[in-house]
């Protein structure tokens, strides 16, 4: 038996030939196309651009640019108000020191006005105490009866021991008592160490 031989390899042949040169075609074609179009829109490699380059924003990214911009506001606003309060901290700072070179002139003017003060009072207190010394033991004895017994204290104690015992001896017993016991008593509180 013979079979006939079928004329339908050919034919597939062929169009698979057919399909393969239309690829091919449709490929340089395209290649072509997107050459031309490349050269057209994009500018040449050698010509260097001093325009900045500005890129619009749609949607998501513009609010993100928007955004960035605020931020970046609001950080310069703060950067002033931190350089205005530094600006005013150093003038705060250069009135409190010149304040306290016043004060430090006014404390050393106090302290030597004080330093003269208690100069004055104990030389007027020595010479009150020399005059006390010096007058007859009964007169001066009249005298530190009429003084409470504090004040009388702080006379005798500074009096050369034999003129304070002379008029101790011409006052009444219990003032002569109440000024000692003043005299002994002022130390008694004081640190023995």
């Amino acid at each position: 038996m013979n079979r006939p031989k079928r004329a339908g390899k050919g034919v597939l042949f062929i169009l698979s030939g057919l399909l393969l040169a239309s690829g091919a075609i449709r490929l340089g074609t395209e290649a072509i196309v997107a050459q031309a179009a490349g050269t057209e829109s994009a500018p040449p490699a050698t010509e260097a651009s001093d325009a900045p380059q500005v890129c619009e924003l749609e949607g998501a990214p513009s609010e993100l640019a928007a955004a960035l911009l605020d931020r970046e506001r609001r950080v310069s606003e703060l950067e002033r108000r931190l350089e205005d309060r530094f600006k005013a901290l150093a003038i705060a700072e250069e009135e409190l020191t010149a304040r306290l070179a016043e004060l430090r002139e006014a404390e050393a003017t106090l302290e030597e006005a004080i330093a003269g003060a208690e100069t004055a009072s104990d030389s007027d207190l020595a010479r009150l105490t020399a005059v006390y010394e010096n007058m007859k033991p009964a007169d001066a004895a009249a005298l530190f009866e009429e003084m409470t017994p504090n004040f009388a204290a702080g006379f005798v104690a500074n009096m050369r021991p034999d003129a304070a015992a002379a008029i101790l001896a011409g006052l009444e017993p219990t003032t002569a008592y109440a000024i000692s016991v003043v005299l002994a008593g002022r130390n008694a509180n004081a640190p023995s160490q």
